[in-house]
């Protein structure tokens, strides 16, 4: 509800006369100057269908969606007349500062410059401060196609998803040199090597399916691999996707793949895929269908290029629920099982997990033949109640007490590993009873083990 009486005597008359351009132009403007965005957005859509190549609704639009902090949406909007030449220069500084909150300095710096290059008096001070940065080259990689902006009877992209830079790598994560081999091999190398996979007609990018038990590192490995290649990273979590309204999660999964082709090289990653691909011919309503097929089109780009430099990672503990057309090749056409680490794994990953603390002479492996079938969440846990148990002794003591063998085999005592023995119960079902394709011959022989 507007407060402002002249405002709603504005408004009134935009009702009466919804034909009349400069009076809605000047009705959106009033309500972004006094900070009621939502509306001003309303005003400004209302006044786009006048004027479809309006430079001054389009900033005002623009504007509505950066301060409303739907960077991608603004990008959408403004992205048509960017591409024309001779564009106004107030254009590329409101391109700048969304490029810049989605983590684009590069593009944002070289969308200020050549806007304050043109007009001066388009420059902004704190903008500039932010970027402190001389102009650069456009990113070598093609420019992704226009998102369609958000109607306003639904809601912009959520801010869960954000692009962040992994501290760690492959060296961080203990054990399972398999699956980081076959990481390396299938999204890595390409981008660290391209002249010699380019030779083969290899391009940098696709997409590789993780699944297991839960707990036993997919996240962590998905991490690690973006700071191997010292790329973006991208979580993507069901919040950052699904929405209410019947189409929004489409646009929402567009948007993130939008994001991380700006951000490029970058790797992106879907936890719980199997939430957001699952088996179609599961589903009874027609719009859950269509997210499906709308992941699916974002996974094969545009044309050949567009996810160029785009690592897709997906991780799942259900992968048989997961769509078949998913592992057809080019999508995420490489299932990787993430196996429980085995005793030398898991002394590996308590020694990366006790390696910032107080310790006295640990036997490492003596506590991995403890932990049998407990996965590096499980591990974590038995560090957490060690520790705790230990703050407790230092704080009576009055200083730090170093941990040790028996503090963790204590802790040991307390763990339950059910999660391993409950999936791999799940998954002896579909490798013995739902297995005709022979997609699941990989588990075979852990199936077969008693857990």
């Amino acid at each position: 509800m507007l407060d402002d009486a002249g405002l709603r005597a504005l408004r009134e008359a935009a009702r009466l006369s919804p034909e009349n351009l400069p009076l809605r132009q000047h009705l959106a403007g009033q309500l972004l100057a006094m900070g009621y965005l939502a509306e001003a957005e309303a005003e400004y859509r209302a006044a786009l269908v006048l004027a479809p190549k309006n430079a001054d609704i389009t900033a005002g639009l623009a504007e509505a969606f950066v301060r409303q902090s739907a960077y991608g949406a603004a990008l959408a909007a403004l992205e048509p007349l960017l591409a024309s030449p001779g564009y106004p220069p107030k254009l590329g500084v409101l391109a700048a500062r969304a490029l810049l909150a989605e983590g684009d300095t590069a593009r944002a710096a070289h969308r200020y410059h050549d806007a304050v290059s043109r007009d001066p008096s388009v420059g902004d001070a704190d903008l500039a401060a932010r970027l402190s940065a001389p102009p650069v080259p456009a990113s070598p990689y093609p420019a992704p196609a226009p998102a369609p902006a958000y109607p306003a009877a639904g809601s912009p992209p959520p801010d869960g998803a954000e692009v962040e830079r992994a501290g760690f790598s492959f060296a961080d994560v203990a054990g399972m040199e398999a699956v980081k081999e076959a990481l390396r091999i299938k999204l890595l190398l390409p981008l660290q090597q391209p002249e010699l996979f380019a030779a083969y007609g290899k391009r940098a990018g696709g997409g590789v399916l993780l699944y297991g038990p839960p707990g036993a590192g997919k996240t962590h490995l998905a991490r690690a691999a973006a700071g191997e290649l010292g790329a973006a990273f991208v979580n993507v979590g069901l919040a950052d996707i699904l929405d209410m309204y019947i189409g929004s999660s489409e646009r929402n999964l567009r948007a993130t793949f939008e994001m991380a082709r700006r951000n490029r090289p970058c790797v992106l990653f879907f936890d719980e895929v199997d939430a957001l691909a699952a088996r179609r011919s599961d589903m009874r309503q027609a719009h859950t269908r269509q997210l499906v097929n709308q992941f699916l089109a974002e996974l094969d780009g545009v044309d050949q290029k567009a996810n160029e430099g785009v690592l897709v990672l997906a991780a799942t503990n259900a992968p048989w629920y997961v769509d078949v057309a998913f592992r057809r090749p080019g999508r995420l056409d490489q299932p990787v099982f993430v196996p429980p680490p085995d005793a030398a794994a898991r002394a590996a990953i308590l020694r990366i997990l006790c390696r910032d603390k107080p310790l006295a002479e640990m036997d490492f492996d003596a506590v991995a033949r403890a932990t049998e079938h407990c996965v590096g969440a499980d591990l974590k846990g038995v560090v957490d109640r060690a520790v705790e148990a230990k703050l407790q002794q230092s704080i009576r003591a009055g200083r730090p007490i170093p941990l040790s063998t028996p503090d963790l085999l204590a802790a040991a005592q307390t763990v339950r590993p059910t999660a391993v023995r409950e999936w791999m119960s799940t998954a002896r079902n579909y490798v013995m009873h739902a297995n005709d394709s022979g997609a699941w011959d990989e588990l075979m022989p852990w199936v077969k083990r008693k857990w």
